[in-house]
């Protein structure tokens, strides 16, 4: 059941990214409040949440390198662009 989820989890990100829109990649290893940003160029961003609205404030775009480590680490390596 768990499989199925995250191949549910893997299509979706494939729909929005084709669709032009930015896939939220969560990770227990960032702090509260924190996520990557996966974008249909393929940059990823480390955001954190506002605690004042709800948006998102950029803490760094990810190098090409740090990018396909985070597409590695969550096996994301699916066409995206």
């Amino acid at each position: 059941m768990e499989q199925a989820g995250t191949e549910a989890v893997k299509k979706l990100r494939l729909e929005k990214l084709k669709n032009g829109h930015p896939f939220m990649i969560n990770s227990k290893d960032l702090p509260k409040r924190q996520s990557y940003l996966e974008y249909p160029d393929g940059v990823i961003k480390l955001v954190a949440l506002s605690e004042t609205s709800m948006e998102f404030i950029i803490i760094k775009v990810l190098t090409k390198k740090e990018s396909e480590s985070i597409r590695q680490k969550f096996d994301l390596t699916e066409y995206y662009a």
